[in-house]
């Protein structure tokens, strides 16, 4: 039963495999209404201790039907907020904060961080660092491969609505682009079912990645943690490696506080939390790539942020998504880190029907890994690049300070290795 002293949230497609927020809602005084994913069975006796209710509904199959739900479940027991970790359904939970007059960013600025091509022109017309871009929309791709041909080369070709680097191509010459537009437009169609999706076209960013996690409450914006997350090049550029906090001159770090803070007020990004990627331009200049209205990787981002700052993230923001008011003090700039936090994002290496997977089970012995989330198993089936299947498995550890970090992921590239069929099955999916 809820405690009607207990504020309630509905919690929107969050897997019950990634811990974090459940538990954060039990320290926060939450309880939890959970929308489960679709493709996750969710036994209702095995439900983490937060969640009171299960709430099944469809927002990406029938989305006014989702909303009549939910409306009428808070006119019958009203909740006080919801919430998301899942990038695609920021729209649809800003929405439905809108038409149940419930905390929330608003329809609007939800979808102008989840396009990244209406992001990319508020973030243009704010004076704020972007690289130079061109859209390609609908099912005539002509204008835009014409308008691409005059960006210097390399390029990246994104999904203008794409998630978790989904067939992010990089296209060395005018030439090459036009079926790297092709073939981001099959992964489109086979993954988001949209196979004239929009995408973005834009100059190559040299110099390492970074995110920085953050929270927005009352018109400021605390910037928690910076963290490394490599140097990817390309083509496909899979994820690899997050450590944080990350080793930054002081007038680097400043940069990239003021880039992150300005990006929220050109967004219109006022409450709650934010997961940012950019890259720094020759090492040294912040160009943002994304900002998502939400704590990143399902989680993972509160765990590296509250390691690191001693700062409950994904309680606060809870906290924030129900009406109420962060119990942190903020500070101007970063607040000192306490501690490096780390997560190994395990690389698929290859691809095919996966035959084992060897190491982990001695890295989850490990004193320093508090998790180990795995996402593939043996039987799966890894498709090729820039088709992007999931990643294997998350080692997720803390650590004295970034260099252990550092030291502890040299390990991990050793220790884990992934072996495959030679060759899959005809039809395997």
């Amino acid at each position: 039963m809820t405690d009607a002293a207990r504020p309630t949230l509905v919690l929107v497609f969050q897997r019950t495999t990634l811990p974090w927020v459940f538990e954060a809602a039990e320290r926060a005084g939450i309880d939890l209404v959970l929308v489960p994913r679709p493709d996750e069975d969710v036994p209702a006796d095995r439900l983490p201790p937060a969640v009171v209710e299960l709430l099944p509904l469809d927002p990406e199959g029938d989305r006014s039907g989702a909303l009549d739900l939910l409306r009428k479940r808070h006119e019958a027991r009203p909740f006080q907020g919801i919430a998301t970790l899942y990038d695609p359904a920021v729209p649809f939970v800003a929405e439905a904060a809108e038409l149940l007059g419930l905390p929330g960013i608003g329809r609007d600025t939800a979808l102008g961080a989840q396009d990244k091509r209406v992001m990319r022109e508020r973030l243009t017309s704010a004076g704020l660092h972007v690289p130079r871009f061109v859209r390609v929309d609908g099912p005539d791709t002509e204008p835009g491969l014409a308008a691409a041909g005059e960006l210097d080369f390399p390029v990246v070709v994104k999904p203008a609505h794409g998630y978790s680097s989904l067939g992010v191509t990089r296209a060395d010459t005018p030439a090459a682009l036009r079926e790297v537009v092709a073939e981001v437009r099959r992964v489109c169609a086979a993954k988001l079912a949209d196979p004239e999706a929009a995408l973005v076209v834009e100059e190559y960013l040299d110099g390492p990645e970074f995110a920085v996690e953050s929270l927005a409450y009352g018109g400021r914006v605390q910037v928690l943690s910076i963290g490394y997350k490599g140097e990817p090049e390309g083509p496909y550029f899979e994820e690899s490696v997050y450590r944080a906090p990350a080793a930054l001159p002081d007038a680097v770090r400043d940069a990239v506080v003021r880039e992150v803070t300005a990006a929220h007020a050109a967004l219109g990004i006022s409450h709650g939390p934010t997961h940012t990627e950019l890259r720094l331009r020759g090492g040294v200049k912040p160009y943002l790539l994304e900002m998502g209205a939400r704590i990143g990787g399902s989680g993972v981002s509160h765990y590296v942020a509250s390691h690191v700052t001693g700062i409950d993230l994904a309680a606060e923001a809870l906290r924030i998504a129900v009406g109420g008011a962060p119990s942190f003090t903020a500070v101007d700039g970063l607040p000192a880190p306490v501690a490096a936090a780390a997560n190994y994002i395990v690389p698929c290496g290859g691809h095919g029907r996966i035959t084992a997977l060897h190491g982990l089970d001695e890295v989850r012995a490990d004193p320093r890994v508090d998790h180990v989330v795995q996402m593939l198993f043996p039987g799966d089936v890894v498709r090729p690049y820039p088709d992007f299947t999931g990643y294997p498995a998350f080692v997720i550890s803390r650590h004295a300070d970034t260099a252990e970090a550092e030291e502890f992921h040299a390990h991990l590239e050793r220790a884990i290795r992934i072996d495959y069929a030679d060759t899959l099955e005809e039809g395997a999916s």
